[in-house]
């Protein structure tokens, strides 16, 4: 199980980096010197996933001010993950997503990360956000039914950047607790 000020548990994973060949990986050591928020999800095709997945997306030039990156992970295939990309948001679709889907087909990266139900053969909705020394500074596991908060983890990001004490609703601009 993955604990928080531990380094994050390794991967190496075929995802959209280029969508036309599906044959590129993405690595935790891609990250080095950059955060990183990795979340899992259930299933592509289904209902909470792309609003996620597409509010990440809307919320990315602000991961990208706080130089951070975002990596979506579930289970389904790298064909799957295009095709659901490839499907219009009307039509319960992605459409154009500008950060990396892994694919977990062998559900090793679930596991090492504690998201994955094994009898369902699917990843709950775990987010961990790692620092740039690939050091997993925060995480959180949702049931499969609950969407998460881009703005929270924005929020926690920006927290953990401050390298100072942050009190309970600490928001951007804030002071920080002394000690």
């Amino acid at each position: 199980m993955p604990l928080v000020g531990q380094p994050a548990p390794d991967f190496d994973m075929i995802c959209t980096k280029n969508l036309e060949s599906l044959d590129e990986h993405v690595r935790l050591s891609d990250y080095r010197g950059k955060w990183l928020v990795i979340f899992f999800y259930p299933a592509d095709f289904t209902f909470v996933c792309p609003t996620e997945i597409t509010a990440m997306n809307d919320h990315l030039q602000e991961f990208e001010n706080l130089d951070a990156e975002v990596l979506a992970v579930s289970c389904d295939s790298v064909y799957s993950h295009k095709a659901w990309i490839n499907t219009p948001r009307s039509e319960n679709g992605l459409g154009v997503i500008d950060y990396p889907i892994a694919a977990d087909f062998t559900k090793v990266v679930s596991r090492k990360y504690d998201v994955l139900v094994e009898d369902v053969g699917q990843a709950l909705r775990g987010l961990f956000i790692v620092d740039p020394d690939g050091i997993l500074r925060y995480q959180v596991v949702h049931d499969m039914n609950i969407g998460r908060s881009v703005d929270e983890t924005l929020r926690v990001l920006e927290a953990l950047q401050s390298g100072g004490m942050c009190a309970v609703n600490w928001k951007p601009g804030d002071k920080l607790l002394e000690g």
